[in-house]
């Protein structure tokens, strides 16, 4: 699933959100940024993010067909997993992850962005927790068991609690400590809204993972019970999105 995501790299790129403003400018606040590794920078979304902010970035990524659309946008891009990569003698005061840490082995990953952070640089790790309203969820959970019932992604709730989530970046926290090569890990949250049209949210469902593999016609199934559910709401809805990461500095002087 790690490199189905390129199937239609335009759709990812357009269709899924970027990151809150607030999460970029706590990580810039809390360590001084100007070289950045993005590990899994698929289309470049939260890179282009960085750049804004008047970073160089450098993008780590295993599917050539996202790396070439974030290249085609203008962002350096080396084709590999980060474990197989080979960072020379380049060293950056970020690493960052995006909606990408769970497809790398998360104790080889700390490590070796140790390896490649200055002492005191930021190794920032993040993602977006979004559970859409039970009225669209569970017409999405019934037509994927339905249509995907082999799939191990079928059968599981229709919305997860949050608490699943949080669970899930502390024990990031935990391997990042096992390292010993980085302060104590921190936390954060940052809730948002975005509202989706119908058009809207069937542009990204598609990029989602357990979705990019299907046939069209098992796609379209479920495209049309999602889209039906947020026809009977009005056409729309509102997502209840929260960004959550785990982040630690490097330890050390020298």
């Amino acid at each position: 699933m790690a490199v189905s995501f390129g199937v239609d790299a335009r759709r990812y790129d357009q269709a899924r959100p970027g990151y809150p403003d607030a999460l970029l400018t706590r990580i810039l606040a809390e360590t001084p940024v100007a070289h950045v590794l993005d590990v899994g920078c698929g289309t470049g979304i939260a890179a282009r993010q960085f750049q804004a902010a008047g970073c160089t970035v450098l993008g780590v990524e295993p599917d050539v067909r996202m790396a070439d659309f974030a290249r085609a946008r203008g962002l350096r891009v080396e084709v590999a997993t980060f474990e197989a990569w080979q960072p020379g003698n380049r060293m950056f005061d970020a690493v960052i992850a995006g909606q990408s840490w769970h497809w790398v082995d998360p104790v080889a990953g700390a490590t070796k962005a140790a390896g490649v952070l200055r002492p005191g640089g930021r190794l920032a790790i993040f993602g977006h927790v979004y559970e859409p309203p039970a009225e669209v969820a569970e017409p999405f959970a019934a037509a994927y068991q339905r249509v995907a019932s082999d799939s191990p992604l079928s059968g599981q709730p229709a919305r997860r609690p949050l608490e699943l989530y949080q669970a899930g970046y502390a024990k990031i926290a935990d391997q990042i400590r096992e390292t010993e090569q980085f302060s104590e890990p921190e936390q954060w949250r940052f809730d948002w809204q975005q509202s989706y049209t119908r058009d809207q949210w069937l542009e990204l469902l598609p990029t989602t993972g357990g979705l990019t593999a299907l046939s069209p016609d098992q796609l379209a199934e479920i495209l049309d019970a999602v889209g039906n559910a947020i026809d009977s709401l009005g056409g729309s809805f509102t997502m209840d999105y929260t960004t959550l990461a785990t982040t630690a500095a490097r330890a050390g002087t020298s």
